[in-house]
């Protein structure tokens, strides 16, 4: 790869800087944090350059740039003045992409949000580094406000930051550093941050004991007078959501600030350049790309944060509904929308699944229809790898399609076996595996329901197929439940009674000739309609089963009565199956 070196001279203090890739390429620009030097950039630099122009460089006090002594010298105006010298020096007059993490975040603030360099920073992308205004601000809003809860923020984030108190006190920071904190470093970045194989730096102590002065020189002034800032160009914000550090909080008010907000929540720890680098370069490539061409990505189109459903409960998440063309599906699939999220709504009957996207839409939500035939495992891995390049992946599954099935199991032959079994078992199979796979891998805690069925307690001579199926479905959640406990993912059987969705209209009575099959549906769905229960109602509860992470939810008299009849009064249970109980 080609690279480039050079010194900057900024004010005095001379700034190491090093370029990677083609300088006839987009320029992209990476301010480092502390205790680092530009070599932390490293692994993303190098992703980065296939597209772009990287420039990296050592901020005063770190790397091979000069440290001046004094705390006077790290003020955020001249760290601002610093970013500067470099881009006139290494991209004169030219537009650039700005990234910063941790303090190279909270410095490059300074630059986005001031005159010097504004018209010239075309967008900005923040990782773990809120501009102190903004997050004095914050404390602010919240040490004032009547809320226990906010007060509780404060709270938790002060306990977080532990460490800028610390640094505030004379000697022993430094003398931490020059005492073997430095040595220790790659340990404390592999063991309590998950960075691989974190590569020794030969200036880590130095850096270290320099960077302290970045906290004394700043924190007290911001924190006694913030200003109010306002960046001009998009920002995408990248959260991730174990940082021991920076709580994700911190950011709940930064659309105040911003009017053109990218959000992007990630499962990793405050190291993301080290920890995750191929994701990082890919989410940076393709802000810029998008914001060079002015077309954004479907991912980036529902990471938006818009004024209208920015304080909606699910807002910058997205759900994939299988069965959305009708009945629960889409219940579930507008509720969704109604909650905050963007949808992907999947369905066999395409036009349907169009419907669905169409009425999402009207609710001021993103959405997006797929066709799908869920019994396929190599559509449904399609589906998943679609959902997961072209959106950013799912956060909420909802696995609803399902197809319902009378008779005994004498009369029930192999192809309809084979039917039932293949969209109402394996369909939530392969959506459970496939997104579940994806959230694991990216960290995502997200949510995934598997609507099954009161039938799944209640054995039936005339439901054989309809209720092992549903039964099997119940105990694939739980199972999946306990398996991604760890990961933060949450796992929920919904199991509702008569529902009135147009599913006993089509539903097959295995061993009846079409007159007799036609006649029984009319019948049941008749009875459907008589019990009313709607769709919402089972909708409602899919809403509350991911906001609250039941392992169960039981929706409709029916559903109660057969759920305890079965663990309760199992012999009674056993006898009420022997009945004919179809209309």
């Amino acid at each position: 790869m080609k690279t480039m070196t050079a010194r900057v001279n900024s004010g005095g203090v001379s700034l190491h800087v090093v370029g990677f890739g083609d300088s006839r390429k987009v320029p992209v620009v990476l301010v480092h944090g502390y205790p680092d030097n530009h070599q932390v950039w490293k692994p993303v630099a190098e992703r980065l350059a296939r597209h772009h122009f990287v420039i990296a460089y050592d901020v005063r006090g770190a790397g091979a740039s000069d440290a001046p002594r004094g705390a006077r010298a790290y003020t955020l105006e001249l760290l601002a003045q610093d970013l500067a010298a470099v881009v006139d020096a290494v991209i004169p007059g030219r537009p650039f992409h700005l990234v910063g993490h941790d303090w190279g975040s909270i410095q490059s603030w300074e630059s986005v949000t001031t005159p010097r360099l504004q018209a010239r920073i075309a967008s900005y992308t923040t990782i773990s580094g809120p501009s102190l205004d903004h997050a004095a601000h914050w404390v602010r809003d919240r040490t004032l406000s009547l809320s226990p809860t906010a007060k509780a923020k404060v709270m938790k984030q002060l306990l977080s930051s532990w460490y800028i108190g610390l640094f505030q006190l004379p000697v022993l920071p430094q003398a931490s550093w020059q005492a073997g904190v430095g040595k220790l470093w790659p340990t404390f970045l592999e063991k309590r941050e998950g960075v691989a194989e974190a590569a020794p730096n030969p200036t880590q102590t130095a850096d270290g004991v320099n960077g302290v002065q970045l906290y004394r020189a700043n924190f007290r002034q911001k924190l006694i007078a913030p200003e109010a800032r306002h960046a001009a160009c998009p920002v995408q914000l990248i959260v991730p959501t174990r940082d021991h550090y920076v709580s994700p909080q911190l950011f709940e008010d930064l659309h105040r600030w911003v009017p053109e907000l990218y959000r992007r929540d990630i499962g990793a720890g405050h190291w993301l350049p080290l920890s995750d680098p191929e994701r990082l370069a890919g989410w940076i490539h393709e802000f810029v790309e998008g914001v060079e061409s002015g077309g954004y990505s479907g991912a980036l189109q529902r990471a938006r944060v818009t004024p209208t459903r920015r304080a909606l409960p699910l807002a910058g998440r997205l759900a994939v509904v299988t069965g959305a063309g009708s009945g629960i599906g889409r219940a579930t699939a507008l509720r969704l929308a109604e909650e905050g999220a963007a949808l992907v709504c999947v369905d066999i009957d395409k036009a349907a699944a169009e419907r669905t996207a169409e009425l999402c839409r009207l609710l001021d939500a993103q959405a997006w229809a797929r066709t799908v035939d869920v019994g396929s495992a190599k559509a449904m891995d399609m589906l998943a790898r679609e959902v997961e390049s072209e959106f950013g992946g799912a956060d909420i599954v909802v696995n609803n399609a399902g197809i319902g099935m009378a008779g005994g199991l004498l009369d029930t032959s192999v192809a309809d076996w084979e039917k039932i079994l293949k969209v109402n078992l394996w369909g939530v199979i392969h959506g459970s595996r496939l997104f579940a796979e994806q959230m694991v891998a990216a960290g995502r805690r997200g949510h995934i329901v598997n609507v099954a069925s009161a039938a799944a307690f209640a054995p039936s001579r005339t439901l054989a197929a309809y209720a092992t199926s549903k039964a099997a479905v119940h105990m694939l959640t739980e199972c999946l439940r306990a398996e991604l406990a760890a990961h933060g993912i949450g796992v929920t059987s919904i199991c509702p009674g008569f529902v009135a969705t147009g599913i006993a209209s089509a539903t097959v009575y295995a061993g009846l000739d079409e007159a007799e099959q036609a006649q029984k549906r009319a019948r049941a769905d008749a009875l459907y309609k008589r019990r009313n229960f709607s769709p919402d109602d089972v909708a409602a509860a899919v809403f509350r089963a991911v906001r609250d992470n039941p392992a169960l939810a039981l929706v409709g008299a029916e559903a109660w009565a057969t759920r305890l009849l079965s663990r309760f009064a199992p012999g009674l249970s056993r006898r009420v199956a022997r009945i004919d109980l179809t209309p």
